[in-house]
């Protein structure tokens, strides 16, 4: 499958892969907890440096003003290699302060994180409250210019190391869902935050995040009162073609292969047959990232493309690794062997950033022409 870009693109791929050859001992695409502080932070500190975190913001915010396709090279690239994948201040966060915060907010948050100094951690999901955001119940009340909120966050990636939460709060009822909801940029230091750790089977550290009367200036609000669903909305649209890059998938496969060729594998033609019905799975995840791109380089409503072509990145990182047990029992199951720790990794991969059932539901809706409301 030919997945070149154009010429401009292709060169800017050759100038990220020179750049990653420094980072190349990185890791932290896998999250490695123990090396994740200081190389992650070198990292966005060198992309900052370039300024390639601010790759498609507008020029007028220091931004590139770059089409969305050089991000995802970007990110691609640092997928295979990877290196790390790509932090959510940039992206969801940056892109909504942009679209939505006010001038003041802008020349607070953007320098750092334009720099890639500033590290922000989404507070979305609750113990009761995961894929249905619209049920949350962390609840802000308004206190003159402060809002007191209470509650708990869960399964908070990087709670425990970010400067801010990006944390959204019901300000209206229960019973008004999604159009209840209000984003807050809550201090991860303030009074009355605790975080626990909830460590996962690849060794990647959640959190659950406690807010015990918390005060937070209203001025930390983003966009109006009781507009957050709408808001979240597009800022996931935002980062749809960032955050499943097929590199990771082809990487998988390739790091399969090599080792069913380590273990003398390769050759039983119960593999060959079963491996090639993998290859067209992995070419399927790469030709609808394309379909993917396309969409938004042409400034259309990705969802579809972008929850197909989850759907297919996730499920097929988790037959890739499967694969190796099938056939590769019990050397495929040696803790601390790299094919080993691909099968523990893929567990999440149908459960961050959506549920595969998730997926499908939202692919069903827009191929059917349904609407969905919070």
């Amino acid at each position: 499958m030919n997945l070149t870009l154009g010429p401009e693109l292709e060169n800017f791929r050759s100038e990220v892969i020179q750049f990653l050859a420094e980072f190349s001992d990185c890791g932290a695409y896998f999250r490695h907890e123990g090396q994740h502080n200081t190389a992650t932070r070198d990292l966005n500190s060198a992309l900052g440096s370039k300024n390639w975190l601010a790759l498609t913001w507008p020029k007028e915010v220091g931004g590139e003003a770059k089409p969305p396709l050089y991000e995802f090279v970007l990110w691609d690239e640092m997928a295979k290699a990877r290196v790390a994948r790509p932090p959510l201040g940039p992206g969801i966060v940056a892109k909504t302060i942009i679209a939505e915060g006010t001038p003041e907010q802008r020349d607070r948050f953007l320098p750092g994180l334009r720099s890639g100094t500033t590290f922000f951690s989404l507070g979305y999901s609750e113990p009761e409250a995961g894929s249905d955001l619209a049920s949350l119940r962390t609840r802000a009340v308004r206190d003159g210019d402060f809002y007191v909120v209470t509650g708990e966050k869960r399964w908070t990636s990087g709670g425990h190391r970010a400067d801010y939460l990006w944390t959204l709060c019901r300000t209206g009822t229960q019973e008004d869902r999604g159009r209840g909801l209000s984003i807050l940029i809550i201090d991860r230091r303030s009074d009355g935050i605790s975080i626990s750790p909830i460590p996962a089977i690849d060794g990647e550290r959640f959190n659950q995040v406690h807010f015990d009367e918390v005060r937070v200036p209203v001025a930390n609000r983003i966009g109006p009162e009781n507009g957050a669903w709408g808001i979240i909305a597009e800022s996931l649209a935002t980062e749809r073609h960032v955050q499943f890059p097929p590199a990771r998938v082809r990487r998988d496969f390739e790091d399969l292969v090599a080792w069913l060729i380590d273990q003398n594998l390769f050759s039983n033609p119960v593999v060959q047959h079963r491996l090639a019905d993998l290859a067209v799975r992995v070419g399927e995840v790469e030709a609808l990232a394309l379909a993917m791109c396309e969409a938004v380089q042409e400034s259309r409503d990705a969802a579809l493309e972008a929850a197909a072509n989850k759907l297919a990145g996730s499920e097929v990182c988790q037959e890739v690794a499967r694969f190796a047990g099938d056939f590769g029992a019990p050397q495929s199951l040696i803790r601390g062997s790299e094919i080993e720790f691909l099968w523990r990794q893929s567990i999440s991969e149908t459960i961050g950033g959506g549920t595969s059932e998730i997926m499908l539901g939202l692919i069903a809706t827009k191929s059917l022409g349904i609407s969905s409301k919070g």
